[in-house]
């Protein structure tokens, strides 16, 4: 059951620090490569580089009709049904990816963490890293793509203990400062910003602020995509002329 945090407003909404410098130590990706699968990760090579992704759980938005407004009932079922996917109910699969370049291990997005806002069925991604053989400890890096509950609730646990302790932490600052902005707690968007401001500020003397086309870390670009948020980003990930 989906709370105070709607499905519409996650689709549909528009979708003081500096660089700060990098920790003193690095966890120096001290999880090795497995090339082992299962259900809750997928495991491939890039070049020189293993990408483990994991999941968060499945995350149910129910009836399609909140989800794609303005579309007519029949258009988005048989799109549905074409790609397998049941026309009855919305279910996106959260997934975040692992790279692992030898030196560094580069976790990107943290899921719901314990936020239930969309049901029981996300928040399980340390549960899956575990699976794979990844220790939280071991992230060196965490790559926010934008600062929405179901992309950065895994950073801090119920308590507000930082789950990535050795890690330093990459968002755009224009997403940073809407989202932990406190002017807008009391407003619509209360739920979002209570969420970003729990899980971002207590990171915020390791948080570094990454620029359109910047290549922030070796082999990871990130690429401005406003829309879903003001800051949202994607990103570029290279090795040995290997890219995603």
């Amino acid at each position: 059951m989906i709370s105070n945090v709607s499905r519409r407003s996650l689709l549909a909404l528009g979708a003081g620090l500096g660089a700060s410098s990098m920790l003193g130590g690095s966890a120096l990706a001290r999880a090795p490569k497995q090339g082992t699968q299962s259900a809750y990760f997928y495991r491939f090579g890039l070049g020189d580089a293993e990408v483990t992704v994991v999941s968060d759980g499945p995350l149910p938005l129910g009836p399609p009709k909140g989800t794609f407004i303005g579309v007519p009932d029949d258009e988005v079922k048989k799109m549905l049904s074409d790609n397998f996917l049941s026309p009855d109910d919305v279910v996106l699969e959260q997934n975040s990816p692992i790279v692992n370049m030898n030196d560094k291990l580069i976790l990107f997005d943290t899921g719901m963490g314990t936020a239930k806002n969309f049901g029981p069925t996300t928040g399980r991604q340390q549960k899956s890293m575990k699976e794979a053989g990844i220790k939280p400890e071991d992230i060196d890096a965490v790559v926010l793509s934008h600062a929405h509950i179901d992309h950065i609730g895994g950073i801090v646990d119920e308590s507000g203990k930082v789950l990535f302790p050795n890690a330093q932490y990459y968002i755009a600052q224009s997403d940073f400062d809407f989202w932990t902005d406190e002017g807008k707690a009391n407003g619509p968007l209360k739920d979002f910003v209570v969420h970003a401001r729990k899980n971002l500020l207590p990171v915020r003397d390791r948080l570094v602020f990454f620029k359109d086309g910047q290549e922030f870390l070796p082999g990871v670009q990130a690429l401005s995509a406003p829309g879903h948020t003001v800051g949202h980003s994607i990103f570029m990930v290279s090795s040995a002329g290997k890219s995603f």
